[in-house]
């Protein structure tokens, strides 16, 4: 083999281990919940290192709702049964408001109380008491048997 092949090989070798390894990194890496803030039947969750795929989205979700349950008290239903629970990228932190369509919080009394707009997932249920999930290219529902439907579009 020349030389040149051999370096050509150790350098995709090297490149390739280090992209496994992100992807392990990544996969592996616990969800890190920074902040909730919740508003009437409304909670806010801020974010760090969330699933990347809609089945692993949900299947989170399915994992930690009593976690969340106990530890932040989420979702919280309003009187007729109905909840949101919307998670959101926390990414560079809390920014002040200033031109940027970004998602403010008011029970903050601080001028950096707003997050850029980045939805990665969100939880809620409809008039039939299913719970709906919505993702990035669509919305599921969780069936009372169990199972995990991807409704179509309209």
């Amino acid at each position: 083999m020349k030389v040149k092949s051999k370096k050509n090989l150790w350098a995709l070798l090297l490149t390739g281990s280090a992209l496994l390894g992100y992807v392990f990194w990544l996969l592996l890496h616990p969800v890190e919940i920074v902040s909730v803030h919740q508003r009437n039947d409304y909670s806010d969750v801020l974010v760090r290192n969330f699933p990347l795929t809609d089945k692993s989205k949900i299947n989170w979700w399915l994992e930690n709702r009593d976690m969340l349950k106990d530890k932040y008290s989420i979702p919280k239903p309003a009187s007729d049964g109905f909840y949101t629970v919307i998670f959101w990228d926390f990414g560079d932190g809390y920014k002040e408001e200033g031109k940027y369509d970004r998602r403010c919080f008011d029970d903050m009394k601080t001028s950096k109380n707003c997050i850029d707009k980045n939805k990665v997932f969100s939880v809620e249920n409809d008039r039939n008491k299913d719970i709906l999930f919505s993702v990035y290219d669509g919305m599921y529902r969780l069936e009372k048997n169990g199972k995990i439907v991807k409704m179509k579009r309209e």
